[in-house]
């Protein structure tokens, strides 16, 4: 994580930004770069993160996760996509305008560490931060674009809420022939109660889970079916036989407007290869709920630990961790920043960008909505395809020079936006 901080620090430095720091956070630094020089003009916050997902499975692999390895028109590695592609097609943008004479515009840019596990300092850092951080428009490198062709904007982000849960037994794993059918199995209460989260039409069963959901206008449902993602596209993408999901909505709707609950993670008990015959003394899961426009993490996470608590036979002990809570964002589409960076794409692509509802959570866009009181541009070129935190990350060399071009054009257009 340092040695990627240091990087990021020389980069800004070759690129003759000013008064560039690695800022020390309670977790991973934050690295800080700003070109102030152009009066009068807007100033754009420019957003990125160098943390990237573990690797596991690592054996999945095809070559070293952090080897990078160009096969074919991709290169193969562990945040190639999620952000570093993104991350250095933003600053060669830069470059391309500080080696010929100069931005338009002024510019800060911010790289954290922490992007990956809930940005959990962040929040502080801004908050502490205000006046070095202070712009007209906040540009987030990372996010995705609909298809190779055919560029989007997001104009919002889903939230999340991560919990871990536990279900406790006897007080130490026992031999199932001694006592199996005696005890109850945690392992076995877990997976119940796991399966009943859901009902037959695919929704969610947690207490009030969509009292604040909102309702998609005709509007956004129309510019919603501009997306040309067939469902036997996503189909293909997600290398799965049949699409699932809550009745009554398209895929597109599931992934960006509905809320979820995803089982991230299941263990107990014996693992290993071949036979050990035990009731296990503990089962936990991973979940993770992707949370909609106005839904409050804080009343989820108790609508979840109510949940547990009455459909819990009093024959277990369980507990509940939190590791991270962020709430979903909604950005206005007729900002300054989402004039220019529409106008960006259509130059650099040649084809009208689709505004889209994004499925992934960024804690920054919050943050800066909130302490800096601006809107944000999420302007990336990731795509959905790119096994973005699995096995055999990628990113779509073609359309580097066009993230490249996208962004000096921004940069251009936001110069005459008012």
């Amino acid at each position: 994580m340092l040695r990627g901080a240091d990087w990021l620090s020389r980069k800004m430095n070759e690129l003759s930004l000013e008064h560039v720091e690695v800022i020390s956070t309670s977790g991973h630094p934050v690295v800080y770069g700003e070109w102030l020089k152009v009066p009068g003009k807007p100033t754009v916050l420019v957003y990125g993160h160098y943390d990237v997902q573990p690797v596991d499975p690592v054996a999945e692999w095809v070559s070293p996760p952090f080897a990078p390895t160009i096969r074919g028109d991709y290169i193969f590695a562990r945040g190639a996509s999620d952000m570093k592609g993104n991350g250095v097609a933003v600053l060669s943008a830069l470059e391309a305008w500080m080696r010929n004479g100069g931005l338009p515009i002024n510019v800060r840019v911010l790289f954290e560490g922490e992007e990956e596990i809930g940005s959990h300092n962040l929040e502080k850092f801004v908050e502490s931060h205000k006046e070095k951080l202070k712009c007209d428009v906040f540009l987030s490198a990372d996010a995705l674009i609909t298809g190779p062709n055919l560029p989007s904007l997001a104009y919002s982000a889903r939230g999340i809420l991560f919990l871990e849960v536990s279900v406790y037994g006897p007080k130490t794993d026992l031999h199932s022939g001694e006592f199996g059918g005696a005890i109850e199995n945690p392992a076995k209460v877990l997976c119940e109660l796991i399966a009943a989260m859901h009902d037959s039409s695919g929704r969610v069963t947690l207490p009030r889970f969509y009292e604040q959901v909102r309702t998609l206008s005709g509007e956004e449902r129309a510019e919603l079916a501009r997306t040309p993602l067939s469902e036997e596209e996503f189909r293909q993408i997600a290398g799965v036989s049949q699409l699932d999901g809550e009745d009554g909505f398209s895929t597109l709707e599931r992934l960006g407007v509905r809320p979820t609950l995803e089982v991230n993670g299941l263990s107990s008990g014996f693992t290993g290869e071949g036979e050990k015959n035990i009731v296990p003394a503990r089962a936990m899961a991973k979940i993770s709920m992707r949370l909609v426009p106005h839904q409050d993490p804080k009343a989820i996470e108790e609508g979840f630990r109510e949940y547990i608590r009455k459909k819990a036979p009093p024959t277990v002990r369980w507990d509940i961790k939190k590791f991270s809570s962020v709430p979903a964002v909604l950005m206005s589409r007729n900002s300054l920043g989402m004039h220019a960076a529409s106008k960006a794409l259509e130059a650099a692509f040649g084809v009208k960008p689709i505004f889209r509802l994004g499925g992934g959570t960024l804690p920054v866009v919050g943050v800066v909505q909130e302490k800096l009181g601006v809107d944000a541009v999420m302007m990336g070129f990731s795509l959905p395809e790119d096994n973005l935190h699995a096995p055999n990350e990628r990113y779509y060399l073609p359309n580097f020079s066009r993230a490249v071009e996208s962004y000096i054009r921004f940069f251009e257009a936001i110069s005459h936006e008012r």
